[in-house]
């Protein structure tokens, strides 16, 4: 079971180092790649490939909210091209697919950026046949974790693990129905939010990516 705890992390670094406790089932294994989900899930996954000794990579997911309405989604973009809908949100509210097509060409130009600033020219990891450990900072609503879960289905990897250091009680829940496992080092309650269980939150930069990846000298 998740631990609940009131005490915030230091910092990503610390949660990365922590999260990675739970996951020494995966050390030293070929077949498996932690994803971090940029920017504040890169310093997590950091600490944890490092400590699992496996290979590190970013997925690059972007929310495709409904207009007027960002918070909601109504389907996602992610690395490898992938594009995901929602078509219970998209039937229920009669988004025209012009409208949608919009979005997600405004969001396929930021993923495409962060994606040459993170990579370069590399692509990305394949993903087929390999336990892939999707790693972000937290999980409020879920929204961009479950995206990034969807998308890395479709690349058919054996198994999608979800690896956070704090969550919702209920996003948590709601993932272990989506992901083959969901491991939540902390899971209190009230939640309020990701930012609230971290001492030091600074926003990741572009630079920080760049340079936990290895990218820059």
């Amino acid at each position: 079971m998740p631990q609940v705890s009131t005490q915030p992390f230091a910092d990503r670094a610390e949660a990365g180092e922590l999260l990675a406790e739970r996951l020494t089932a995966y050390r030293d294994r070929d077949d498996v790649v932690v994803l971090a989900l940029p920017r504040g899930g890169v310093p997590v996954a950091r600490e944890v490939a490092r400590a699992l000794g496996v290979r590190l990579d970013v997925y690059v997911v972007r929310k495709l909210g409904v207009p007027g309405h960002e918070e909601l989604a109504m389907g996602a973009i992610a690395t490898g091209g992938v594009r995901l809908l929602n078509h219970d949100v998209i039937d229920a509210l009669g988004i025209p697919m012009n409208v949608i097509d919009a979005v997600a060409a405004r969001e396929q130009q930021e993923l495409a950026r962060r994606e040459q600033t993170y990579r370069g020219g590399r692509g990305p990891i394949a993903l087929t046949n390999k336990t892939v450990i999707l790693v972000d900072d937290g999980l409020a609503t879920g929204a961009t974790m479950r995206a990034a879960v969807m998308a890395a289905r479709q690349q058919q990897p054996a198994r999608v693990i979800v690896a956070v250091p704090v969550g919702a009680v209920s996003t948590c829940a709601d993932l272990a129905a989506e992901a083959d496992d969901v491991v939540c080092v902390r899971t209190p309650d009230p939640f309020v939010a990701v930012g609230l269980w971290y001492r030091d939150f600074t926003p990741t930069t572009d630079h920080e990516v760049r340079s936990l990846l290895g990218k820059d000298p």
